[in-house]
Order: structure tokens, then C-alpha cells, then sequence
């Protein structure tokens, strides 16, 4: 197939190389000139385990390419998959200016049918938001989808090529079908692709980050205890890590979650929720 990716930045570079390396025709699209004329030398912008390798490769290959025209890139693509950078604003919630201001230059290369992918971290509601941008600025007809990206650094290659599973959140049969053909490579070994509602597919990616970010305010707290009783906290955490309902996963104790996910994240869930009159006390409490 023929995809699109929108922003080079971590989660679209990393999308852009392991699409490519399934044989698909990737075009990497950033405003950067710099960064995109760095990219088409080799060079990377960021550090990822196996990540250089993968996009030389395919740069080889011919089944990646870099550019900053992104009407030419919408308009040769069937895929556009939107890796704008979502910031946290001042009041917690997440500021996509950035997002809503691709939607519309991606919407100028609008040419066909095509399927709009939101890779990037967005509340609830922001498919319809950008299927109201692009449909203010062309006819043609597309699809959005959200597709949450559940990637790890240090680990997002590897995390990316053999998900735990797939989330496409979208109310188009054949927007769904064109997005599961594309990620079938991926799921060999078994692990699911979810289809679900877009609003879902939004909430859980939310959902999934606030509830880690739970789990390490929730072991801190242990830590504390267990040193004013004379336990080891290191012992507690094999003990109770070894139970399959709660895993070992995030169940390190020290300084607390942070990181570039968790802090928006956890905050864009909580100004979501304080917009629709709901106080989330667990995860306020993980704050």
C-alpha cells in the first residue's frame, strides 16, 4: 500500500520505517526542512534501538522517502497517518493546534478516497473534530480512524513490529478493512486486532497510560511503607509482581512516573473528565 506518515517525529518515524519494512510505500512528511534533509542523508533525529538500520534499509529499498510537500505525499497515498505532535496546554488538556493545522493541508491533497489515520494522542472526540477540518475543505470522500500507538522507548521498534495488540477506531466498514489489511503482518503470532468505535479507541489510549501511571504512584506508596515497618519493598514488589492479575510491569519504586506520555496524558484525561462534570479520584490520587 501507499501511506503517508505526517511529522517525523518519534511515534511517525518509527511508523513510517517498520510500514516500509512490510514492503509498503512510505512517504515522511515534517515542515523541518533540516530534519527531512538530515533523514534523506541517513542521519536520524532521534535514538532508537534499530531504528537507523531499519530506515537505511528501506531508504535502499526505495519503499521510504522523506519530503516536506505534504499535498504531493496526501495526494500519491491511499494512508495518511497523522503523527503531529500533541503538547500538553497550560490548563492540562492537550493543545492541537498543531494537529488541527495538518488536517487542513492534508485535506489540500485530498484527490480520492482516502483513509485519515490519527496516530497521534488526542481526547475523545477528535476524529469527528478532524473529519468537520477536512470535510470544511474538500468533497472528496475519506475515512478517519484512530489508531493509538502503545510504543515504548527504548523498545518501540520491537514494540511496533509485534504489538501487544492493534486498536482501529473507526464507523467504516471499509476504512476498517483497508487499515486491517495494512497491519495483518503484525499480527501473526496471535496478539488481537480491536476494532472499536473512535471514541473508545481515544479513551484507551488515555486509559492505558493513566492506569501504568497508577501502578507506579500506587508501588512509591508501598516503598514508603515498607521502609518505616522494615520490609523490602523489592521483595513485596516479586511478591505481588508474580500474580498474573496485577504483573510486574511498572512495579519499580523511585522517583515517580514521568517521562513524555504519562504527565499529559494523565492530565489530558483528568481536564476530559472535569469538562463532563466527573471528578476521576484514582487518578487524581496517582497525581
Amino acid at each position: 500500500m501507499r501511506v503517508a506518515v505526517i511529522g517525523t517525529g518519534y511515534v511517525g518515524l518509527v511508523a513510517g520505517a517498520c510500514l516500509a519494512e512490510t514492503g509498503n510505500r512510505v512517504i515522511c512528511v515534517d515542515i523541518d526542512a533540516k530534519r527531512i534533509e538530515l533523514l534523506k542523508n541517513g542521519g536520524m533525529p532521534i535514538y532508537e534501538p534499530g531504528l537507523k538500520e531499519l530506515v537505511s534499509r528501506n531508504i535502499e529499498k526505495k519503499r521510504i522517502s522523506f519530503t516536506t510537500d505534504t499535498v504531493a505525499a496526501v495526494e500519491s497515498s491511499r494512508i495518511i497517518f497523522m503523527a503531529v505532535q500533541t503538547p500538553m496546554d497550560e490548563n492540562g488538556s492537550a493543545d492541537l493546534n498543531h494537529l488541527l493545522e495538518a488536517a487542513k493541508t492534508v485535506a489540500g491533497g485530498i484527490n480520492d478516497y482516502k483513509v485519515i489515520v490519527n496516530k497521534s494522542t488526542v481526547p475523545v472526540g477528535m476524529a469527528a473534530k478532524v473529519k468537520e477540518t477536512i470535510s470544511a475543505v474538500t468533497d472528496h470522500k475519506f475515512d478517519v480512524v484512530s489508531n493509538p500507538e502503545f510504543l515504548k522507548e527504548g523498545a518501540a521498534v520491537d514494540d511496533f513490529m509485534k504489538p501487544d495488540r492493534v486498536v482501529i477506531g473507526c464507523d467504516s466498514e471499509r476504512a476498517r478493512d483497508i487499515i486491517a489489511d495494512l497491519y495483518a503482518p503484525f499480527v501473526r503470532t496471535g496478539h488481537p486486532m480491536i476494532t472499536m468505535r473512535p471514541e473508545s479507541a481515544e479513551l484507551t489510549k488515555y486509559t492505558a497510560n493513566a492506569f501504568l501511571a497508577a501502578k507506579v504512584s500506587f508501588i512509591n506508596e508501598i516503598a514508603c511503607l515498607c521502609e518505616l515497618v522494615g520490609a523490602d519493598i523489592g521483595e513485596v514488589r516479586r511478591g505481588i509482581g508474580t500474580d498474573s492479575r496485577i504483573g510486574s510491569a511498572f512495579l519499580h519504586p523511585g522517583m515517580g512516573f514521568g517521562g513524555s506520555c504519562f504527565p499529559k496524558d494523565v492530565q489530558a484525561l483528568l481536564h476530559t473528565a472535569d469538562e463532563n462534570g466527573l471528578k476521576l479520584q484514582i487518578v487524581n490520587a496517582a497525581v
